[in-house]
C-alpha cells in the first residue's frame, strides 16, 4: 500500500533526456524562488531504467533537496534519506493537504500532475485528529484480516491465473499474472460478491492507466463500492467493509466509499508493481536465481531488495510546508510543495554505501511511508503475504520459467510516480492447470 494516490502519470512530453545525462535546467530566475533559478526540471524520462547516477548528481550539485521544476511548477525535491524522514515525521511543519499549495491557483487546467494534488474528501488528504480517527478504522479493520486466510485467498488466486496461461508454455506476468492478482485479493477481503470481481478488477485497472475509459470506470467503481456498503449495513459479514461499519470512528457511508477505494486503488498498484519487479530480479539476478532452485529461502530477500532498490512507489507529491522554515540549509516558504524521493532517499550513500552487498533484512527503507502518514498498521504485512504468495506460487508452479529477451531490454513504465515494468516476457515447460481456483464463497459471505 501507499501514501500517494496511483493516478494517471506526469511527463514532459517535450524533455527526452536519458537518466544518464545531465538534467535538463532553467536559466531564468522565478520570483520569489531564487534557489530555482537553476532549478533541475523533474520529469519521467530523467528516471530510465536506473536513475542512480542521476541521484548521484543531483546530491552532489544541490544537496539533500533539490530545486526541482515540476513540469514548469518549482517545488522541492527531498533526496536525503535524514531529510524525508524528518518531513514525514513533522506532520506539524509539513502537512497533507494540498490545498496549502501556495502555487494552487497558478496552475495550467491541463497541468499533467494535477490528478495528485487535487484534494479528494479521502483519508489520504486529512489531518490531525480526523485523520487519526479515520485511519484508525482502516488500522483496525485490516488487523482483522486472518493471515492465515489471506494466504490460502493468494494461492487460490495465483493458480486460477496461472492456469490460465499454464498450457501455453510462455505468457507475460506483468498483465498474465503480476497485474490480475492484488484487486482480486483486496476486493474479495471487502466482501464483494463473486460475481462482481471481474469488471471491478477490471476497472481498477483502468483508473491506473489513466486513458479514455477512467473516468466512466472511477463512476463504476463508486457505484459498486457504494451498493456494497448499503448491503453490508443490511446484512453486516466478516470483511473489512462491515469492520469498518461498526468501528467506532463512526464512519459516514461517504468516508467509508472514499477510503475503501483509495485501499483498493493504491494496495493493487503497489502490490502488482512489487510482485512484478520481485519476478523480474529472480529471473535475472545469479543470486536470487541460484538459491531458488532448492526452496523459497531468496523470496522475503528479494522483495526486501525491491523496496531499497526500485520502489513500487518511487516520488510522491505530497506534503506541503505548513510555515517557513528551513530544510537542509534551504529556505522553505509557507505553502511550498515537497515531492518526496523515495527511491533516492534509499540509495542515500549514508545509509546504502557503495560497498553494501545486498539488503538482507534491512527493513530501513521508506517505501512504505513512514510517521502519521505512512502505509497503516498492518498494510505492510498484508502486501507482503500477497507479493510472497504470489512469487511462491508461481516458482512451485512453473519451476523452470525463464527471460526470452536480454535482461536489458526489458523496459520501465515512463513514471515518475510508479515503478512498473511494461511486460516480463517468459517461456516454460507448458504444464496442465490444477483447477485450484477461488470457490464461490468470498470471505464475507
Amino acid at each position: 500500500m501507499t501514501n500517494s494516490p496511483p493516478l494517471p502519470d506526469s511527463t514532459d512530453p517535450s524533455a527526452a533526456s536519458p537518466a544518464s545525462q545531465h538534467a535538463e535546467r532553467r536559466r531564468e530566475p522565478l520570483e520569489g524562488y531564487a534557489d530555482h533559478a537553476d532549478a533541475v526540471r523533474l520529469h519521467a524520462s530523467m528516471i530510465g531504467d536506473d536513475p542512480t547516477a542521476l541521484f548521484q548528481e543531483m546530491r552532489r550539485e544541490h544537496g539533500p533537496v533539490v530545486p526541482v521544476l515540476l513540469d514548469g511548477m518549482p517545488v522541492w525535491y527531498v533526496i536525503g534519506y535524514r531529510e524525508l524522514h524528518h518531513v514525514t515525521s513533522q506532520p506539524q511543519l509539513f502537512g497533507r493537504d494540498p490545498r496549502r499549495w501556495n502555487l494552487q491557483d497558478l496552475l495550467p487546467p491541463d497541468w499533467p500532475a494535477r490528478p495528485y494534488v487535487t484534494w479528494q474528501p479521502s483519508v489520504m488528504y486529512s489531518e490531525g485528529a480526523e485523520h487519526q480517527r479515520r485511519v484508525g478504522a482502516i488500522s483496525d479493520a485490516l488487523d482483522s484480516v486472518d493471515r492465515n486466510e489471506l494466504a490460502l485467498i493468494c494461492e487460490q488466486i495465483a493458480d486460477r491465473a496461472i492456469d490460465e496461461f499454464s498450457g501455453n508454455g510462455q505468457t507475460d506476468l506483468i498483465s498474465q499474472y503480476a497485474d490480475r492478482i492484488p484487486a482480486q485479493v483486496i476486493t474479495r477481503l471487502f466482501g464483494l460478491a463473486e460475481s462482481d470481481l471481474p469488471e471491478l478488477v477490471e476497472d481498477v485497472n483502468y483508473v491506473l492507466g489513466g486513458g479514455e475509459e477512467a473516468p466512466s470506470a472511477v463512476f463504476r467503481i463508486l457505484e459498486k463500492v457504494s451498493r456494497l456498503i448499503a448491503d453490508k449495513r443490511a446484512l453486516p459479514g466478516h470483511d473489512l467493509t462491515s469492520h469498518m461499519l461498526a468501528h467506532h470512528a463512526g464512519l459516514t457511508d461517504e468516508e467509508i466509499v472514499q477510503d475503501l477505494i483509495m485501499v483498493m486503488i493504491a494496495s493493487h498498484d503497489n502490490c502488482s508493481n512489487w510482485i512484478g519487479s520481485a519476478l523480474r530480479l529472480m529471473l535475472m539476478d545469479d543470486h536470487f536465481s541460484m538459491s531458488l532452485q532448492g526452496g523459497r529461502s531468496s523470496v522475503g530477500e528479494a522483495l526486501n531488495d525491491v523496496l531499497w532498490k526500485d520502489p513500487p512507489v518511487p516520488n510522491m507529491p505530497s506534503r506541503w510546508a505548513v510555515q517557513d522554515c528551513e530544510l537542509a540549509g534551504r529556505r522553505i516558504r509557507r505553502g511550498d510543495m515537497l515531492v518526496l524521493g523515495v527511491a533516492a532517499a534509499n540509495a542515500d550513500p549514508q545509509v546504502q554505501p557503495a560497498a553494501h552487498a545486498g539488503s538482507g533484512a534491512n527493513r530501513a527503507h521508506l517505501s512504505f511511508g513512514h510517521g502519521e502518514y505512512g502505509c497503516p498498521f498492518p498494510a505492510p504485512e498484508l502486501a507482503e503475504i500477497i507479493a510472497k504468495t504470489a512469487v511462491e506460487v508461481l516458482l512451485d508452479r512453473l519451476p523452470d520459467v525463464y527471460l526470452t529477451v536480454k535482461p536489458d531490454a526489458l523496459r520501465w513504465r515512463p513514471s515518475l510516480w510508479i515503478r512498473s515494468l511494461e511486460a516480463l516476457p517468459v517461456r516454460f515447460s507448458p504444464t496442465v492447470p490444477t483447477g485450484r481456483g477461488p470457490s464461490l464463497r468470498s470471505l464475507g459471505e
